[in-house]
């Protein structure tokens, strides 16, 4: 069996509560990352645009940077919390002011896979051949 590894990406500061964004990641913890990617394209939330790219961007950062095999990738942490709130005021009648704040949330994911094997290198053939020359 191959070497696990994990690998992270974050998505901070999306402009959701969390909710909301709650909600959709609960659909997909704990799956590979291909299906997670089906499920969350054919779901009718605002909130499934977010979590598709953190995935997006766990799965890409394992393939490029870690060399894992994007075929074992397995969702093993998805973590939805609370971000910086932004605290604005709706004007009222009377001249007063109603405040509400607009919220916002980080989304870490934490991918799983194996890492692909490494290829022998080619250069004994390149020295086979300039022997025979």
């Amino acid at each position: 069996m191959a070497d696990q590894l994990t690998v992270r990406s974050y998505a901070k500061g999306v402009d959701l509560t969390p909710r909301k964004v709650s909600l959709v990641a609960s659909l997909v913890r704990r799956r590979s990352v291909a299906d997670a990617l089906v499920i969350l394209s054919h779901t009718p939330k605002r909130a499934a645009l977010p979590v598709i790219k953190a995935i997006k961007s766990a799965e890409a950062n394992a393939v490029n940077t870690h060399g894992l095999d994007s075929k074992t990738l397995v969702i093993s942490m998805l973590s939805v919390t609370a971000a910086g709130r932004l605290k604005r005021f709706k004007p009222a009648s009377r001249g007063r002011a109603l405040p509400f704040q607009k919220k916002s949330t980080n989304i870490l994911v934490e991918v799983t896979g194996d890492v692909k094997p490494k290829k022998k290198p080619v250069a004994a053939k390149a020295d086979v051949k300039a022997e025979e020359k």
